[in-house]
């Protein structure tokens, strides 16, 4: 890809600092999303958080298949862009890492206030510790996950979607667009195990509004 920020411009974009966008998106937004978002939804919804934490982690998993959809759309223009003996710029890659940095700031947020308002206080730290332990455990499956699509896209004699470090001879669209149904899969299944899920007597809004008595039990996903 271009690296180039601008046409003429002798500044090249370091392709590794794009994944310090999530990050700036959540330095950004988060503020906004606390004096903004959240008195907004708290007129509309009644709820002193805006939506509850479940919610919050809801919206963050249905996003993150978007960001994965986006991905999908733009590797295969930069497949065809490239095929034809041309070259896309990689300003081309950071709409994905926008919307990825929005599912995280919904995600992990909600996550935290999930533990923090439900959890009892000996297990708050434990939980946290165990939700960042899952980063690792991810990583280890995602490393399976690629093995596994090249063995099973490589029978029959085909050409692996990752087989090669060519990325205009690999599929590396196919695997995102399999990555955004993997996604689409994961959110029902959490619409599911949200509908499930009963909290006790304190609800998450309570804990979140100093104690008070919550308006719903905080499980209110749909």
């Amino acid at each position: 890809m271009d690296t180039q920020l601008l046409p003429g411009s002798s500044f090249r974009i370091p392709p590794a600092s794009l994944q310090a966008i999530p990050y700036a998106v959540l330095l950004a937004l988060v503020p906004a999303y606390e004096f903004l978002f959240v008195p907004l939804m708290r007129r509309l919804t009644g709820t002193p958080r805006g939506i509850t934490p479940l919610q919050r982690v809801g919206v963050g998993l249905c996003v993150v298949a978007l960001s994965m959809a986006a991905a999908a759309a733009v590797e295969r223009r930069r497949r065809d862009v490239s095929v034809a003996g041309g070259r896309l710029s990689v300003l081309w890659l950071v709409p994905q890492f926008l919307v990825f940095g929005v599912s995280e700031m919904f995600t992990n947020v909600g996550i935290m206030e999930f533990f923090y308002g439900q959890a009892s206080a000996g297990m708050q730290a434990f939980l946290m510790a165990l939700f960042y332990c899952s980063f690792s455990f991810g990583f280890y499956l995602s490393s399976v996950l690629v093995s596994l699509v090249n063995m099973v896209t490589k029978r029959r004699g085909r050409r692996g979607w990752l087989g090669d470090n060519d990325l205009d001879k690999d599929r590396l669209d196919l695997f995102y667009w399999m990555l955004t149904v993997l996604s689409v899969i994961n959110f029902f299944c959490y619409l599911l195990c949200a509908r499930w899920y009963n909290s006790g007597a304190q609800g998450s809004d309570a804990a979140a509004s100093g104690g008070a008595a919550a308006d719903g039990d905080g499980k209110d996903i749909v």
